[in-house]
């Protein structure tokens, strides 16, 4: 089986789709393959479909959903490759795909892949590397890493609360992800072929520091003072009028060290400071940025 959730849902058993066009069963679908290999509850299904509102028929209701994926994994399991002789008593069924479990319902991945495990198998290399100064090697895993999301997750499905609230949580591993790449490219001296990326996301993140303190240094680091300096007075002022917060004692430290960076001082010899430990959920930070 093939999971991809990182963009349009795509689930494929013996290479054909499995994912249903109905808004609820396509639902049903994402939240299984999200979790595949796992039992994710009734509860959590029923919390999805209705928000917390089920119908009185939501377990019927549930498991005809359940049924229809089936249907479908049945017709891609009959599928049989041109010129592959198939052994009907050891072929799988599709109750063996999707199965039953107490209070629940599994999706099973077998040998298949998953882009999320991937991504996150990529970025955690990715982590380490940086933890471990190769730049180069933490800036190629990461590319890898983000190069697997093709959209928003679940971008085409009609989302309940679970999936929103697991459709933040990649995002913000994809930000994660991004942020680091952009700090091993930052110690690569690769700051000029930020500046373009960086122009998008501090409009897109309007308020994240760490990206506005990379844009300051890759714009400093550039020969472009003024507008490093300028960056900071507009994230001061988003700051300001939306959440009435001043920037971090960090960016206000960095505002500083370029203001008071002598013109001459070589760029290719500014620093950032080594990334601090990945923990369970890396907060994107790159410690004290600091120009010399």
């Amino acid at each position: 089986m093939r999971i991809d959730v990182l963009g349009v849902l795509d689930v494929r058993e013996n290479g054909a789709s499995v994912a249903p066009t109905a808004p609820k069963p396509r639902q049903v679908l994402a939240l299984l393959a999200l979790h595949a290999d796992r039992v994710v509850p009734v509860s959590a299904l029923i919390d999805e479909l209705w928000a917390g509102r089920p119908p009185r028929s939501a377990r019927t209701t549930l498991q005809t959903y359940v049924l229809q994926l089936r249907d479908l994994i049945a017709l891609a399991l009959d599928q049989q490759a041109p010129g592959v002789e198939s052994d009907p008593p050891s072929r799988r069924r599709a109750k063996d795909v999707l199965v039953t479990s107490p209070g629940g319902y599994m999706l099973v991945l077998g040998e298949g892949s998953s882009d999320v495990r991937e991504f996150e198998r990529l970025s955690g290399m990715g982590y380490r590397a940086i933890d471990q100064g190769d730049f180069q090697g933490a800036s190629r895993l990461l590319r890898e890493a983000l190069a697997l999301w093709t959209g928003s997750a679940f971008a085409d499905v009609q989302t309940g609360a679970q999936l929103e609230m697991e459709a933040r949580r990649l995002e913000e591993g994809r930000l994660c992800a991004l942020d680091q790449r952009i700090e091993a490219d930052l110690r690569l001296g690769r700051h000029r072929e930020l500046l373009a990326e960086l122009t998008v996301l501090t409009s897109r993140y309007s308020t994240h520091e760490n990206l506005h303190a990379q844009f300051m240094l890759a714009l400093h680091r550039s020969g472009r003072r003024g507008e490093a300096l300028d960056v900071y007075h507009r994230l001061r002022g988003t700051l300001v009028r939306d959440l009435g917060l001043e920037p971090s004692s960090r960016l206000r430290q960095l505002q500083q060290s370029i203001l008071t960076a002598a013109p001459e001082t070589p760029l290719a010899e500014q620093q950032t400071p080594t990334a601090a430990p990945v923990p369970a959920a890396r907060t994107g930070s790159t410690g004290s940025l600091r120009v010399n």
